[in-house]
């Protein structure tokens, strides 16, 4: 996995679950877009930018059947990394360990886009898969992201696309 991608997946579950107002001055929400949030840190050669949802819905299945299950926190993030060279890597934080080897299938309309998966995350595979799902997301109303857990687990996170256009713009100018 590249140490990027988990240097910045640290960094923004950091930012999303601040504990203290000193935590708060080096992760900032900085503006929502509808169901977006942005945020902004200061990153090592530059500052970061990212935007995040939480799903609309989240159901769980095991051999065809609605289950609860116990999850951690689940975001749907982008990223902009001027300094690294990124400007929209899409990621997925599941709350659960994927079963290994397996991939998440993002579905917009009639558009299925394939993630693969390490630990409780999961990316496009490069730069260009990256950019076809920011279009595709951008003409759509709701994503729904569904992986297997490590235990069998079925799970399908429905989001909203709703301010995501608008918000990724505005994280984007912020970390030009």
């Amino acid at each position: 996995m590249d140490f990027l991608k988990v240097g910045f997946l640290a960094l923004a579950v950091c930012g999303l679950a601040l504990a203290s107002p000193a935590e708060a001055q080096t992760h900032t929400r900085v503006d929502a877009k509808r169901d977006w949030s942005i945020f902004e840190a200061a990153g090592e050669k530059a500052k970061v930018c990212w935007i995040v949802s939480q799903p609309l819905k989240t159901v769980a299945l095991r051999g065809g059947q609605q289950v609860e299950v116990r999850r951690g926190d689940i975001f749907l993030m982008v990223a902009v990394r001027p300094a690294d060279g990124v400007s929209n890597e899409v990621s997925y934080i599941a709350g659960y360990p994927f079963r290994p080897g397996s991939n998440v299938e993002a579905k917009v309309g009639s558009n299925t886009l394939t993630m693969f998966t390490d630990g409780e995350n999961a990316w496009f595979k490069s730069g260009d898969e990256d950019t076809r799902a920011i279009n595709v997301f951008k003409a759509g109303s709701q994503v729904e992201l569904r992986g297997t857990s490590s235990r069998g687990t079925t799970t399908v996170d429905t989001f909203s696309l709703l301010g995501f256009t608008a918000a990724l713009e505005a994280a984007q100018e912020r970390c030009k």
